[in-house]
């Protein structure tokens, strides 16, 4: 049984070694980068899944990856140039050759294309669209006039419709003959004559259905359009909702202009996610380990000095209390557990909030209840923890009424965090502010104001 256990968990090990390259082959990777030998490169490249190239593409210093792209540049396609991180994407196009360039975007479906034109200068992007056919330029240009972050940058153009009086064997013949069909759809999308989306019809039920079923009789009760002018975060928000795996875009006179699927919609999902990340941590929210070393500084230095200014502000509020300080050293010891508990206990709350309303979780509807739960936590654990503090600083110093302060202090600053952390991005929610941008100074400001206010003023009262 042992053995069979070990033969198990040596497979789960090497289960999970296939995700991603090998620490040998990305050794060989960088040999052959080293030697210029480009034919190791291609062979030790070509098992390797797009998505893991662009990878390798994005970890490498920019004097190795221009060294790279001019050994590997004319196995460019465009599914490895829709994966590349967009913070060195242009870098990436301007050493690609004009031909290889060309090739791999007319590879690419209209919303990749997109994605990779809209952040570009204008050079650059005319140089792409150039590289299209008329037809594909068309819909390229059409989803670019939508406004950034709406569906309509999202969809792909190439949609696959029915009438939905035709019969499942006229639909399969008829997707079975075309050779424009986009490289992977989920649905037929029925329309009428004036082009407006009526249902639609998966593939897996199209292809178990009789040929002479018609369409319309097998319709998804899921069917859902989308604005192209909505905004991504409420495409990523339906499909999460209602479980779609792609939807109908329509334009201002509910006429079919495009489709969205899944894996757009589950990438922008993550893509919100991962700014407010970066948000809450105060680095900007197209931050990346790409960025230079001047990028970086230019998106941390606005929230460093925003801290600077609620540094300020709690420091005012102990320079008050400086002849308490000095009579009691003991406060000066004290009083950063308060403030730093209460920051914890802040940032906790916060982070719950935040992901509430991002996901929609947290409503006007049940606002009340959340914040009455956010109380009673900070309450009880303002409560354990104020005891267990005045149990140590009882120990430490000997000096009950200290014990007393610092309890109290302690189940002020951690109910104050607790109302801080969902208030706050509340109140900023309700301005139409991003909760995310500013909550946490804010909050920082607050518990660290309160908890040095608290525990200080105490002190003064209680024991000088």
């Amino acid at each position: 049984m042992a053995e069979d256990s070990q033969r198990n968990e040596a497979q789960y090990d090497q289960d999970e070694d296939d995700f991603g390259p090998t620490p040998e082959l990305l050794a060989e990777i960088d040999e052959a980068i080293d030697s210029g030998d480009t034919q190791t490169l291609n062979a030790a490249l070509e098992p390797m899944h797009a998505a893991d190239i662009a990878d390798l593409i994005e970890r490498l210093a920019t004097p190795r990856r221009r060294v790279f792209l001019e050994l590997y540049a004319e196995q460019i396609d465009g599914e490895i140039l829709s994966e590349i991180d967009e913070s060195i994407r242009e870098d990436v196009i301007e050493q690609l050759p004009r031909e290889v360039l060309a090739e791999a975007v007319r590879e690419m479906d209209s919303d990749d294309v997109v994605d990779l034109v809209e952040d570009l200068d204008q050079p650059e992007r005319d140089q792409i669209l150039a590289a299209l056919d008329a037809g594909d330029r068309a819909a390229v240009q059409q989803s670019l006039a939508y406004p950034e972050y709406s569906a309509g940058r999202l969809m792909q153009s190439e949609v696959v419709t029915a009438p939905e009086h035709w019969t499942v064997g006229h639909t399969i013949d008829f997707i079975r003959s075309e050779e424009w069909l986009p490289e992977q759809f989920y649905h037929v999308i029925l329309v009428d004559p004036r082009r407006h989306p009526t249902g639609y019809v998966t593939l897996g039920r199209l292809l178990a259905s009789r040929r002479d079923a018609t369409l319309r009789d097998l319709a998804e009760d899921s069917f859902r359009t989308i604005s192209a002018y909505a905004e991504e975060g409420d495409v990523a928000y339906v499909f999460n909702q209602y479980h779609l795996i792609s939807a109908p875009v329509v334009d201002r006179h509910d006429r079919l202009v495009g489709v969205i699927t899944i894996d757009d919609a589950m990438a922008i999902l993550d893509e919100e996610h991962e700014e407010d990340i970066l948000r809450l941590a105060g680095v900007g929210d197209e931050s990346s380990i790409n960025d230079t070393v001047l990028q970086t500084v230019g998106q941390r230095v606005p929230w460093l000095g925003a801290n600077i200014v609620t540094a300020l502000a709690a420091a005012s509020v102990i320079a008050i209390f400086e002849g308490a300080i000095a009579q009691l050293v003991a406060l000066a010891v004290l009083m950063p557990i308060v403030a730093s508990m209460g920051g914890n206990a802040g940032t906790q709350t916060l982070t719950v909030a935040v992901r509430g309303l991002a996901t929609r979780d947290l409503s006007r509807s049940n606002a009340l209840r959340v914040i009455r739960r956010e109380v009673m936590v900070g309450l009880l654990n303002g409560a354990i923890f104020g005891v267990i503090m005045a149990a140590i600083t009882m120990l430490w110093f000997q000096e009950p009424g200290l014990s007393l302060v610092i309890g109290i202090a302690m189940i002020v600053n951690l109910l104050v965090a607790a109302l801080a952390g969902i208030l706050i991005p509340l109140a900023l929610n309700k301005l139409g502010a991003d909760p995310a941008l500013a909550s946490g100074t804010f909050v920082t400001m607050m518990t660290d104001v309160i908890g040095f206010l608290a525990f200080l003023g105490l002190a003064t009262v209680v024991l000088l």
